[in-house]
């Protein structure tokens, strides 16, 4: 870097906002980036106040606040869901570029009131998918792009994630739909912990680096065992413009920890992982196999891409027209089920640790096996606490929730 530092804010310090400044902190970042300030209503969550406190950043309770006195190149955006959209377009329309945190926002009617805020102020926003900036999915995204593997035809994710009470009792929104002021939140394990794996597979869908493949028709089954408001475990079948089929598999009230399992099936070649970790694989029809590396490797390359686009000008690899395709699944998703199924309660089993408890559902991790190679949802295989579901066209989905 041959310019001034990038000046910098944090809205959200505890939380995922905490490994944001745990990355500045811990890195050499000073000279190329300075914290303007941190903006948190509940700022003694962050570990390390006291080390910013003591490096001279003021703390803020809101991002209208911290605007009022000082400004920033770049807003790091690691609030709740709900605020996701309000926080990105303020700090927009104050002059500064945006890394927002996974997922865009709740809701599709968000998503794009972001993208015309990007156009009518001649700012950009990342989205913090950490695998779309990683050079494992850009090499595959690359390779998909130009032919090497032919047609896509069909994409799979299982990814089962055992989550405790602890879990759903960390903060006042995990598992709602609304929060107290009535913003949507749609909190799931689709919309959440693995909003970056039905992301992933929109994604390298997309036809053009900074895109991803619009879903046109969802259908879902949604689920919950634990008593939150809003569904923990879900399959669904997505259908992307080109025709692609996309299933998920996804819960935290399973027994197993296991995923993410991909197979990424196209007319010439298969693509595969298994496992937080691991390497995304393909072989082509011809056998020749390749290793694109880990996309985990370097999950806050994000932030330093961020802070260089800022620096030069360039647009980063993941933005809001590349991720907005994971929020119109999800809301669709949501609108395709129209309510979500408690499982009955001889499933049910509770097991305990000396923190926490969790809740599992007995046989959910080999009726999810057994639709992984079926290719097909619960309800289609016959699983007699399954609950079929609508199928929703998306061509010309605009609002969450669709009218009724």
């Amino acid at each position: 870097m041959s310019g001034p530092p990038v000046s910098l804010v944090l809205a959200g310090i505890g939380g995922m906002g905490a490994v944001y400044v745990d990355e500045l902190l811990n890195t050499a970042a000073a000279g190329r980036v300075a914290i303007q300030g941190v903006v948190d209503p509940l700022p003694e969550r962050c570990p390390r106040l006291a080390e910013l406190k003591a490096a001279g950043v003021p703390v803020f309770g809101d991002l209208s606040a911290f605007y009022a006195e000082r400004s920033a190149d770049l807003a790091v955006i690691s609030s709740p869901i709900q605020f996701h959209a309000a926080q990105t377009i303020l700090a927009l329309e104050r002059g500064s570029h945006v890394l927002c945190e996974k997922p865009v926002a709740a809701t599709i009617q968000e998503a794009r009131a972001m993208a015309e805020a990007e156009r009518r102020t001649g700012r950009w926003t990342a989205i913090g998918y950490q695998w779309s900036f990683s050079r494992a999915v850009q090499e595959l995204k690359s390779d998909i792009m130009t032919g090497v593997f032919g047609r896509p035809r069909r994409f799979r994710c299982l990814y089962t994630w055992p989550r405790d009470k602890a879990y759903y009792g960390r903060n006042d929104w995990a598992g709602r739909k609304r929060d107290s002021a009535g913003a949507w939140i749609l909190d799931s394990p689709a919309n959440n912990a693995m909003a970056h794996d039905l992301h992933n597979m929109l994604y390298l869908l997309g036809s053009e680096v900074r895109t991803c493949a619009k879903p046109i028709r969802v259908q879902a089954e949604l689920y919950r065992a634990n008593p939150i408001e809003n569904y923990d475990t879900a399959a669904a079948r997505i259908i992307a413009g080109d025709g692609t089929e996309i299933l998920v598999w996804f819960s935290h009230a399973s027994r197993l920890d296991r995923g993410p399992v991909l197979r990424l099936e196209f007319e010439r070649g298969l693509i595969t992982a298994e496992g937080r970790g691991k390497s995304l694989r393909s072989e082509t029809a011809d056998g020749s196999p390749k290793d694109y590396g880990c996309p985990d490797a370097r999950p806050m390359k994000k932030l330093w891409d961020a802070v260089e686009a800022a620096e030069n000008g360039s647009l980063p690899v993941c933005g809001v027209e590349a991720s907005w395709g994971q929020t119109l699944a999800v809301d669709g998703m949501q609108d395709s089920a129209e309510e979500i199924v408690e499982f009955h309660e001889s499933l049910r089993r509770e097991e305990a640790n000396t923190t926490s408890s969790r809740t599992w559902i007995e046989g959910l991790d080999d009726v999810f096996e057994r639709c992984f190679e079926a290719a097909a949802l619960p309800a289609e295989i016959g699983v007699p606490w399954a609950h079929p579901s609508l199928k929703l066209d998306l061509a010309d989905y605009r609002v969450y929730p669709r009218p009724r």
